[in-house]
């Protein structure tokens, strides 16, 4: 037995004799780097139930990560929960449900609701895979619940021009839209126009982890609530690495291009339409995201450091998006450059890719019954650099409420549903959207359908400089966005970051 395994069972009986508080507890957790099911189980131990403090690392821009380790000795009780109503956030325990996409939890909360019945919530929505079915169902759920009644508006699948609509709504104080998908990198640039949902939700806030409360809280203020985190992962096909002799999938980027070359010179053959690798090439946020760790897996560092100084002019970051920029056309289609997530998603789960990187959505989509490769997919973290970590970028979404909406009341209860432990499972085991709330990521029924989850705890994640940035992040981003698909559709790295990086930090200001 390892010193760590040691010490987590210490921690384990410390929790369950009750000497220790959840907060003291979560606080060790966080120093012995325990995986999501552990602490649930920790939490379950000494009575709680994922409030309190989050146990899982920080890094610069104040989004929430997940644990570096994850040893947990396989002979502990606590090393594989099971879901209990003591291992659920008190108030609104799921119950260890399972759900199906027909079949969406009740509205716990529809006596509050109702007296709001015959409103109207116009929501922005999810439009990237499974998402805005998800919506469809819930909001359904939601609507013979309360009787309020709920608008859905597709938002733009890109999230530059996702930022850009919300921001033309804001600016003009429209009451056209109520509640909202916000991302992670968001709340610090649209604070003044969210309500303040600091009492509305105080309970319920304990629940979530808590750096990415304290992400959403801006001058004191809650502005979001956490919907869903994300990260950026590999995903690869089983079958195809099987059939020409490779027997893991690949660690390092070496290991990538030669499996990627190797796969497509066979496949080519017989279909002149596959790839090797796909990602999100397009020039838009999602390219900032694959861009970030590519740099960060070669030692060529995240975009800002501490000190507010953009980073990216660096021989590893300059060779690495040279490489990259040889990828496109041999491993890569030349189509990558244009690429989003559904058009990568689509380009991989039609059959006409080796690997893809993209986010947790993807697999319950990948995996599904309809899937043209059902069976024969596989996730691993995104390769690196020999010696280098394996990193991947944080995502994620949170729902806020317009400052400017005529219907704030219903709008707060229509929030409380979406956020709550019972559709962050439901949401979790029908479209693997990866929890906020860590006892229901520690749910058997949510681990069963997400087992992802284990391998990806070892990975670092970055972050991008939101909170550094504030408002001015979109500006920073927009540069180095478009730099890198300069660099992607041919032109040389070495003569295109000085310049990007010069325009980043005049941006950051």
């Amino acid at each position: 037995m390892t010193i760590h395994d040691r010490r987590y069972q210490d921690l384990y009986r410390a929790a369950l004799s009750g000497r220790l508080s959840r907060r003291d507890v979560l606080r060790r957790a966080t120093a012995l780097g325990l995986s999501m099911p552990a602490v649930a189980a920790l939490l379950a131990a000494c009575g709680g139930g994922g409030g309190g403090s989050e146990a899982t690392s920080t890094t610069s821009g104040g989004a929430a990560t997940t644990p570096t380790t994850a040893a947990t000795p396989a002979e502990s009780p606590a090393a594989s929960p099971t879901t209990s109503a003591a291992a659920t956030p008190s108030g609104s325990p799921t119950g260890g449900a399972t759900y199906t996409l027909e079949t969406p939890p009740e509205v716990f909360n529809a006596d509050a609701a109702s007296q709001y019945s015959g409103q109207t919530i116009t929501y922005y929505g999810d439009t990237v895979g499974i998402g805005g079915e998800l919506d469809q169902q819930l909001a359904r759920a939601f609507t013979e619940a309360t009787g309020i009644n709920i608008n859905i508006v597709p938002k733009p699948q890109s999230s530059t021009e996702n930022y850009a609509t919300y921001l033309r709504l804001f600016q003009a104080q429209s009451p056209d839209m109520d509640v909202m998908m916000i991302d992670v990198i968001w709340p610090g640039a649209f604070a003044q126009h969210l309500l303040d949902l600091t009492d509305a939700f105080r309970e319920e806030a304990a629940q979530h982890y808590e750096t990415i409360i304290q992400n959403n809280t801006v001058d004191g203020k809650l502005v979001a609530i956490p919907w869903f985190a994300d990260f950026g992962m590999l995903y690869y096909r089983t079958d195809l690495l099987d059939k020409y002799g490779f027997s893991n999938p690949p660690a390092t980027w070496d290991e990538l291009e030669e499996m990627a070359r190797t796969i497509v010179e066979g496949e080519q053959a017989s279909n002149p339409n596959f790839g090797g690798f796909v990602f999100q090439g397009n020039a838009y946020e999602g390219l900032t995201c694959n861009a970030l760790e590519w740099l960060a897996s070669t030692g060529g560092g995240t975009l800002m450091d501490e000190q507010g100084n953009i980073t990216i002019n660096n021989p590893e970051a300059i060779a690495m998006l040279n490489r990259v920029r040889g990828w496109i056309g041999t491993i890569c289609p030349r189509g990558v450059t244009s690429y989003q997530e559904e058009d990568s998603r689509n380009v991989f789960q039609g059959g006409n890719a080796a690997f893809l990187r993209n986010w947790p959505y993807v697999y319950a989509l990948a995996t599904g019954e309809d899937s043209p490769i059902k069976g024969n997919v596989g996730v691993a973290p995104i390769p690196a650099a020999e010696g280098q970590d394996h990193v991947g970028t944080v995502g994620g979404w949170q729902l806020a409420v317009s400052r400017y909406s005529r219907v704030p009341e219903a709008s707060i209860e229509f929030v409380r549903y979406m956020t709550s432990p019972q559709v962050q499972s439901y949401r979790a085991q029908v479209g693997s959207f990866v929890p906020t709330i860590p006892s229901v990521a520690g749910e058997a029924a949510v681990l069963e359908k997400m087992p992802f989850l284990e391998p990806m705890q070892e990975v670092v994640r970055v972050t991008r400089p939101s909170t550094q940035t504030g408002e001015r992040y979109n500006q920073v981003s927009t540069a180095f966005f478009q730099g890198v698909n300069a660099i992607l559709n041919g032109q040389d790295a070495a003569q295109v970051v000085p310049q990007t990086a010069q325009q980043m930090q005049r941006a950051a200001g």
